[in-house]
């Protein structure tokens, strides 16, 4: 598989994994690092709301944890036909992680929109903001 096809496969197989006993809401996102790996995550709920876990922040964490450091792109699918985008706190990791990311929004179906983070997340705060 090529071009987002394998993003799209990668984060509906961690979509149906997801652990949503509360919302109902299962969301699966793949993302594709520098190097061109792709790594997956899934929501994972909490009875505690706050302590639950997104799907993007999952897959950076499965980023991080196989050494890896960029997104070049990630995918975000959720249930049935409506888009959904990451939340403010995913955008703002992803912007940790890939200031230029490509961020493609994907239904049920595979139908895809695409942005960059920017058009997401104007004006971001990031590591170059702390530079003097």
């Amino acid at each position: 598989m090529s071009g987002l096809e394998d993003l799209f496969a990668a984060a509906r197989a961690a979509q149906q994994r997801a652990y949503a006993p509360y919302s109902h809401f299962p969301v699966g996102a793949a993302l594709r690092a520098d190097s061109g790996s792709v790594f997956s995550g899934c929501n994972v709920e909490n009875a505690a709301y706050p302590l639950g876990v997104c799907a993007e922040t999952a897959a950076i964490a499965a980023m991080i944890a196989a050494g890896e450091r960029r997104i070049a792109e990630i995918l975000v699918v959720g249930p049935g036909r409506k888009k959904i985008a990451p939340c403010g706190a995913c955008r703002q990791r992803i912007a940790e992680f890939g200031a230029g990311a490509i961020v493609h929004l994907a239904d049920d179906q595979g139908a895809v929109e695409t942005f960059s983070l920017a058009d997401l997340l104007p004006r971001a705060f990031g590591p170059e903001s702390l530079k003097a």
